[in-house]
């Protein structure tokens, strides 16, 4: 009786407007209250947050995102990307898929690519006439795409966990990932050319002077991914700059933005988005050390393993669960707690380990965006100021097509062993 008044009262202050970290605070807290532990619990999760070394990458980055947002760096960036490949239906938007995927890649944070990004590319996709729910479920699915690229974070965890050579499961996700990346930039085509999005014609001319007028803007993303793969710097060290590199392009050579009249606005806008996004993280994880401590995905999993027969049927409900995990779960905490539980399960019925990781990854990449507890959907929802109904429907078709390539992906394991095989990789 007890449960059901905390379900309708919960459901009451969800239907009031009451903010998304507030509910989830109050879930964790009733949960901890529940299973007689002190609620610090939830608190301590914002302390590990606040304490984390890569936690200044995300207000740095977010700056950087807005300053490029509020100047003209949009328009230079459309005039260049229509001048390469504008004369492709749906060109900008593959622009923006790549862009994701390669940021996701090297900061292994899904949630900040769509805070940093997402401010520069979801303006200048609504400005190319790109629908607004095309837009919106463009950038919030393609905040996970990258995972599966090196220098992945998850990945290097994953191989650590379980104990798989690292440079064979950065192998292993490469074609899968590319594959991942060519299906969405073929639906973009597709969408490009059933809205009739205006082409450009190609011309050398368009190219030379777009390159001109982006001059100072085009070697930001090569200085980033250069130095961060290169090991010159960090991840934090690349958002120090960024933002230092874009302040002065932006203020002093550009002089889109006056110093003393834009730049305090847009800290402020910056640093209330960052506010609540920590927020909402701090809540998220003290919810998911209550999952984890009530062992509710392994429990869960337990259930599903009773009706499990085959290989075959162990793999479908493999991918239901790591769905359910990558929902409730941040993907560290995921791979920390039910990789050691499902590995020697996967092995028992023939799955090759690697192949298990790739499975793995793209099933959570696809949690990450999977209603109705998705985490980017919620960072999505405020960082583009829309309703969490909105981004529901808008990432629908993505989410589809992220489940034909899991699909293609589980049940064809030469996707990834392919190259692991042809480089003979130990």
């Amino acid at each position: 009786m007890e449960s059901i008044i905390y379900i309708i009262l919960i459901l009451l202050l969800a239907l009031f407007g009451t903010p998304l970290f507030v509910i989830i605070g109050i879930i964790a807290l009733i949960a901890f209250s529940t299973a007689a532990i002190d609620s610090s619990a939830v608190i301590v999760e914002l302390y590990r947050l606040a304490s984390s070394p890569t936690l200044l990458a995300i207000p740095l980055f977010t700056f950087a995102g807005y300053l490029l947002a509020e100047s003209n760096s949009p328009k230079r960036i459309v005039q260049l990307t229509k001048a390469l490949i504008g004369w492709l239906p749906g060109g900008l938007a593959v622009v923006a898929l790549v862009s994701c995927a390669i940021f996701t890649a090297f900061t292994g944070a899904s949630g900040v690519t769509i805070i940093a990004l997402g401010g520069l590319l979801y303006p200048i996709l609504l400005k190319e006439n790109y629908p607004e729910k095309f837009s919106l479920g463009l950038l919030t699915t393609s905040g996970s795409l990258g995972l599966l690229f090196p220098p992945s974070l998850p990945i290097i965890l994953y191989g650590m966990i379980a104990k798989i050579n690292i440079d064979q499961l950065f192998a292993a996700g490469f074609i899968p990932g590319l594959i991942l990346l060519i299906a969405l930039s073929v639906y973009s085509f597709k969408h490009g050319q059933k809205i009739q999005i205006e082409k450009t014609k190609f011309t050398y001319e368009n190219i030379k002077s777009s390159i001109s007028q982006a001059i100072w803007e085009i070697p930001l993303p090569f200085i980033i991914i250069f130095g961060i793969y290169s090991g010159l710097f960090t991840v934090t060290e690349a958002a120090a700059i960024t933002a230092f590199y874009v302040l002065l392009v932006e203020v002093f050579i550009y002089k889109d933005l006056h110093l003393t009249k834009d730049i305090p606005k847009i800290m402020l806008d910056s640093m209330t988005l960052v506010g609540a996004i920590l927020i909402i993280l701090g809540t998220a994880l003290g919810l998911t050390n209550y999952l984890i401590d009530a062992e509710i995905p392994m429990k869960l999993f337990e259930f599903i393993q009773k009706f499990i027969t085959s290989k075959t049927l162990f793999l479908i409900l493999l991918n239901i669960f790591l769905l359910i995990v990558g929902m409730l779960m941040d993907i560290f905490s995921a791979t920390i707690v039910v990789v050691p539980l499902i590995i020697p399960i996967a092995t028992a019925f023939g799955v090759d380990p690697i192949h298990l990781g790739i499975i793995f990854l793209v099933n959570l990449e696809i949690g990450y965006v999977t209603p109705p507890v998705g985490l980017n959907l919620f960072i999505s929802s405020y960082r583009f100021e829309k309703p969490i109904s909105q981004v529901y429907r808008s990432t629908i078709p993505f989410i589809l097509i992220r489940l034909i390539i899991l699909i293609f992906v589980t049940y064809i394991p030469q996707l990834s062993l392919f190259l692991v095989n042809l480089l003979k990789i130990q």
